[in-house]
Parts: structure tokens; sequence; C-alpha cells
């Protein structure tokens, strides 16, 4: 449960559970399985999956680049395709799917992931690894919405946003392991390696889910106006806000990681995997930091990390030219920071979306990508203007600064609209 809040005045407004209205199902019936580990392990493996897809491109732009005869500011634009995905494919897909039960539109949408990443495989142009980008982001966001909703069912409300971070620790075991041993096997064997592996894995998840995750009926009344009846709240779109801005900042230095840390930090490109791996430590650390930090108070918490995330941005560019060690210091942080975020903006998302979480959960990691194009993009765009590396960690750092106002004014508007009591 949370602290209570300290006798000073608060940076902003607590908002864990206790401060938020009443639901009558926050998220589902609750559901008892065997093995609430082995279920948590198998949605997690999908995140597995989802995260090596993610973010292997970025360790190999130099060599996707070459793969398909473009530049390397071009070969961001993969990175973007891929987002561009998750970002119509979470909401739509959320929707479409919420009167299945939970674990047959988790399998649906696994199997999917499975073929989209077959196809990036066997790729021969830019254009058709753009549409295969595309086609693999499409079940990511609602993969994780769903398996958040299914995470959170499986345990007492008060630990949440724990099993939250776990179905998603998936994602950042993925960046210790599954990012650097796939971007070796790219660097060694081609850039299409890495995709066909991420659709075995895929396909893995699949057989874990049937086997571990309980059947999960969707919450009754749920449909497509229930759900679409989150985006009438106020503070729901305050939350999206949030994660496109704050995590843009941080997309658009890790989409460049490797040209940055081999043309600014002097590092040489086989030691890229290692630098990765050291990301997704990172990663991971953050994600088991985000039960403990939401501790304070969910939305004041998001707001102190992103408040860190800025001036950590500031710092990047020239603790990557300072000194080797200076730069290894960095890319920990870069991957802490947000993972202590993801949970918290989930959360809050299941809080203030009421009877369209389905679609809210969804929307946090359609946002989030959203973020990943735009961060790629920006970065794309200073450095085709003939900037340098140091460059897209600046950019990042103005709009993690933005993400700090509209988490400010978030609190303010909740504050606002609170009851007053005589």
């Amino acid at each position: 449960m949370p602290h209570p809040s300290p006798p000073v005045a608060p940076l902003v407004a607590d908002t864990t559970q206790a401060h938020q209205p009443a639901l009558s199902n926050p998220v589902g019936a609750r559901v008892r399985p065997t093995h609430t580990g082995l279920a948590l392990f198998a949605l997690a493996v999908g995140g597995f999956a989802i995260g090596t897809t993610e973010f292997v491109t970025m360790g190999l732009l130099p060599e996707v680049a070459r793969g398909v005869d473009i530049d390397i500011p071009t070969a961001g634009h993969v990175v973007s395709a891929y987002a561009a995905g998750v970002v119509v494919g979470a909401p739509v897909l959320a929707t479409l799917g919420s009167r299945l039960p939970r674990k047959t539109l988790l399998l649906w949408l696994m199997a999917g992931f499975a073929v989209a990443n077959a196809l990036s495989a066997v790729a021969g142009s830019y254009g058709f690894l753009m549409v295969a980008r595309f086609l693999s982001g499409l079940p990511h966001g609602a993969y994780f919405g769903v398996g958040s909703l299914v995470a959170a069912s499986l345990v007492p409300p008060h630990r949440r946003t724990w099993a939250v971070s776990m179905m998603i620790a998936g994602l950042t075991v993925a960046n210790i392991v599954g990012v650097p041993v796939t971007t070796k096997l790219g660097q060694e064997l081609g850039w299409e390696w890495p995709y066909a592996a991420v659709s075995v894995i895929a396909l893995v998840t699949v057989a874990a889910v049937w086997r571990w995750v309980p059947w999960c009926p969707p919450d009754g009344g749920v449909s497509m106006r229930s759900e679409l009846s989150a985006l009438r709240r106020p503070q729901v779109w305050f939350a999206l806000a949030i994660g496109t801005v704050g995590f843009g900042g941080m997309f658009a230095t890790f989409s460049y990681i490797a040209p940055t840390m081999t043309e600014l930090g002097g590092f040489s490109s086989g030691t890229i995997p290692l630098i990765l791996a050291l990301y997704g430590v990172g990663m991971t650390a953050g994600a088991m930091l985000a039960g403990p930090v939401s501790r304070i108070g969910l939305l004041r918490g998001i707001t102190v990390t992103l408040g860190l995330i800025a001036v950590l941005l500031v710092l990047f560019g020239p603790a990557v030219a300072g000194a080797q060690w200076l730069a290894l210091v960095a890319v920990f942080l870069l991957g802490l920071l947000p993972s202590v975020l993801v949970p918290m903006l989930q959360t809050r998302l299941m809080d203030v979306a009421q009877e369209g979480q389905s679609l809210a959960a969804a929307l946090n990691h359609s946002t989030l990508n959203l973020a990943n194009a735009l961060g790629a993009w920006l970065g794309s765009v200073v450095l085709a203007a003939g900037l340098g590396y140091e460059w897209p960690s600046r950019i990042g750092a103005m709009l993690a600064v933005l993400g700090v106002g509209i988490a400010l004014a978030s609190a303010a508007a909740q504050r606002a609209g609170r009851p007053r009591h005589t």
C-alpha cells in the first residue's frame, strides 16, 4: 500500500489507488491460475520476443542500411515503420478483440506477430522491409495492453504494478540477452536472421500462453462503445501525452545508439552488442524499481522520473564524448529510468480508464511507439541537417521537459476536479 503523504506540500498530487475513484472491477474478474509464476513467465516470453524485434533494428542500423542500399538516417525510418504499426494496431486490435476471451486474443496476436517477423526476414528491398516492419508492429501494443490486464488479474490489487512489471520484464530481459545475441547474429550472418529468430520465439510464446495462462473471459458488458468511453476521460489523454512526449526523448537518443557510440564515443562496432546488453541490464533494474517507486504515488513518481530523464539526456552527449566509462554509465541510466516509468504509466491508465481499460492499456504502448517514431524522426532530422551525434539527446531532453509539464498539468487538473470536503 502507498506510504502516507509527507507533511510538506507534495510536488504533485498523490494518485495511488487510495485516491482513485472506486472502481467496481479495476482489471476484470480476478483469476486464480495453478501457477501464477508460470503464467507471468509465459506472458513475459512474448514481451521478450517483442523487445528483441523492437530494439535489434537500432543496433543493426548500419547493416540494415547496407543490406537494402540506403543511408543510416533513412534506415532510421525502418524503426519508425515498426512504431507506426504499434500506433495503428494497438487501439484497433484491442477494441476489435474486446469481446474475445483474453487468452484467445493473446494467442492470435502472437501468431500474427510470428508471421510478420518471418516476412521481415525474407524482405529483399527497402519497401518490402518497411511494410513487413509495419505489420510486425501491429500486435505489439494490444499484446502488452491485454497481457498487462491479465497479469494484474492474477494477483491481489496492491501487487498490480509488480505483476505488470514482471510481464514487461520480458521486454527488459530481451535487451540483456535477446538484442545483443541477435545483434551479433545479424553482424555475423546478415541482418535478416534476427527477425527469423524472433519468429521462432513468438511461436514458443504461443505454446507457453496456451499451456500456462488461464482462460480469462472479457469483463461482463464490455463492448466497443464501453472501450471507447476511455477516450472521453481527460486524465487518459494526459497519461497518453506523457508517454508520447516523455519517451520521445529517450527514443531520439536510443534509435541512433550504435553510430553514437562508435562515432561520438570511439567504441568499436564489435562492442555494440555488449553496450546493448548493458542497456538491457539498466532496463531490468528499472522494471524492478517500478513497484517501490510507485509507493510515493503514481503521478508523483512519473513526474520525478521524467525530470531525471531530462537531466540525463542533457548530460548524455557530453558523457559519451567525455570518457568511455561515463558513456557506459549513461547507457545504463538510459535503460533504467524509462523502465521505471512504463509500469507506472500502465497502472495509471488502468486506474483512470475505468470501463475502457483494454483500449487504454493498449494505447499506452501505442503512444510509447508514437514516441519511438517521433524520436527516431527528430533524430534523423538533426543528423540529416549535418549536426553531430550529440544532438539527438539534446532534442530528447527538450521532449522530456515537456513531459514533466504535462504531468504537472495532469496533477493540477486532478486536484481541481476532486470534490472539496467541508
